[in-house]
């Protein structure tokens, strides 16, 4: 018998629409792992399991006449706590947000859900204001590995990642500042795209400017190809989306990569990973030559911008708590308080020197791009670490910026760049790796990962047995 938590948006879909599946029972088996694995991993804040079963009962009426909304139609879905989604509050991971208010507005991803027909069942965990690269708060506690429920499973959107991971729906939307979808597939081993900024409208604006994207998290690339169909489309309520795309993201995912050029940067010129990462990820650079690509190690010349990313970031959080009254920073995470602190008063001077700094990486990536299609790194440079904490035990820095490289750089750029898994560690963790394309390129970034994942197939290991300990 078909385990429906096993199947991904696409084969739900295909089944919705032969009439070999039941909306109601894929949402009836999502809800039944949440019941069985949210205890474990606690990926959610906000379960609507009645409201859920109804959406899908009328899915389900659409699709025996043959009218389904959209392409999302029936499946499970769930959306992090930072988004606004009407008739629900958006809490954020902070005690500064009183619940019991007028929730009228749909952010315009949840609008697209809604207009599709997916099935929301609920919201994900957050970090407070999606501040940092682990998943845990003071109002709802740390959020755990699919793989390790005693490991992280990564930020700011771990609670999205942990739901895909342990079959609670196949997709989830995520937002991503500086690598909060990605860090999170890296650690639990599911798929998660950063798109060009701007192709996925966000309202209201994020208090970390034009760093913050929001991005589709997935266990397949041709789900996340979908679900980037669904949440795209220009929305008059965001200054800077870009228009509605043409086409679909799922045309031309299987083209492959022959011919690309591809450099495969293990550093970007200033990381340092742990062995077995290193190994995994050079291993999935080599797939690519196999494939016919062209591929390079090089770096693309740059210098980490970690401390203009700072001033950004931080600038930031400062700026959102200051909403709250005196007193805000007092009432927040304590590593958020302490970096707010360390920062220091932030002069417009210093705004613009980041700002600066930001443009000049923009011009170097756009250079590096007219020579290589595509660039490969790892995600992250090292595997999970224990949960509740933001840094490794014993790590030189307090800050989550020294163990996520590879990912903050491309916020700063604002290009497309998405985590693939690319294999375990001899404890069994994953591994991800990162294909970044130049702006606008998408559908390359997509297509290259996609070649990947159908060559190697990590998708065999399901990390819901591992936390369930079922198998």
């Amino acid at each position: 018998m078909t385990d429906l938590t096993d199947l991904t948006a696409l084969e739900l879909l295909e089944g919705y629409r032969s009439g070999s599946l039941s909306p109601v029972d894929a949402t009836r088996a999502a809800l039944q792992a949440v019941d069985d694995l949210d205890g474990a991993v606690n990926a959610f804040v906000r379960v609507d399991g009645e409201q859920a079963l109804q959406a899908a009962a009328e899915s389900e009426r659409r699709w025996r006449a043959g009218e389904p909304l959209g392409p999302g139609d029936g499946v499970p879905t769930s959306v992090k706590d930072i988004f606004y989604t009407r008739g629900r509050p958006t809490l954020r991971g902070t005690r500064l947000i009183d619940a019991d208010r007028p929730w009228e507005e749909d952010a315009p991803c949840v609008a697209r859900l809604r207009e599709t027909g997916a099935v929301l069942l609920g919201k994900t965990t957050t970090p407070e204001f999606a501040w940092k690269g682990v998943t845990d708060s003071l109002r709802h506690g740390s959020t755990g590995n699919p793989w390790n429920a005693e490991l992280t499973s990564g930020g700011s959107s771990g609670g999205s990642a942990a739901a895909v991971g342990t079959g609670m729906g196949p997709w989830s939307v995520g937002t991503d500042g500086g690598g909060s979808v990605r860090i999170p597939a890296a650690f639990t081993g599911t798929v998660a795209l950063k798109p060009t900024y701007g192709l996925v409208p966000m309202f209201p604006a994020s208090p970390f400017g034009t760093l913050a994207h929001a991005g589709p998290m997935t266990r397949t690339v041709a789900d996340a190809a979908l679900l980037l169909d669904v949440i795209t489309g220009f929305d008059a309520r965001d200054w800077s989306a870009l228009p509605t795309p043409t086409g679909s993201f799922l045309d031309g995912l299987d083209d492959g990569v022959r011919g690309l050029r591809i450099a495969f940067s293990p550093t970007l010129g200033f990381g340092r990973n742990d062995p077995e990462i290193d190994r995994l990820v050079r291993a999935a650079a080599e797939s690519f030559e196999e494939l016919g690509a062209v591929v390079e190690e090089v770096d693309p010349g740059i210098e980490d911008p970690v401390e203009a990313f700072h001033v950004l970031w931080f600038a930031g959080a400062a700026k959102v708590l200051e909403g709250y009254g005196p007193g805000a920073v007092d009432r927040v995470d304590p590593g958020l308080r302490r970096s707010i602190e360390d920062l220091g008063e932030i002069s417009a001077s210093d705004f613009l020197d980041a700002t600066a700094v930001r443009m000049d990486l923009g011009v170097t990536m756009g250079r590096f791009h007219e020579t290589h299609d595509l660039l490969l790194t790892p995600t992250l440079p090292i595997p999970a670490f224990p949960r509740g904490r933001d840094v490794p035990e014993g790590w030189h820095s307090r800050d989550w910026t020294s163990w996520t490289p590879y990912t903050y750089p491309f916020n700063m750029t604002q290009q497309p760049a998405v985590s693939v898994p690319c294999g375990f560690t001899e404890a069994g963790l994953p591994a991800g790796l990162q294909v970044v394309g130049p702006r606008h390129a998408d559908r390359t970034v997509l297509r290259a990962a996609q070649a990947y994942e159908q060559a190697v197939d990590w998708g065999t290991r399901r990390p819901a047995r591992a936390v369930a300990g079922r198998g």
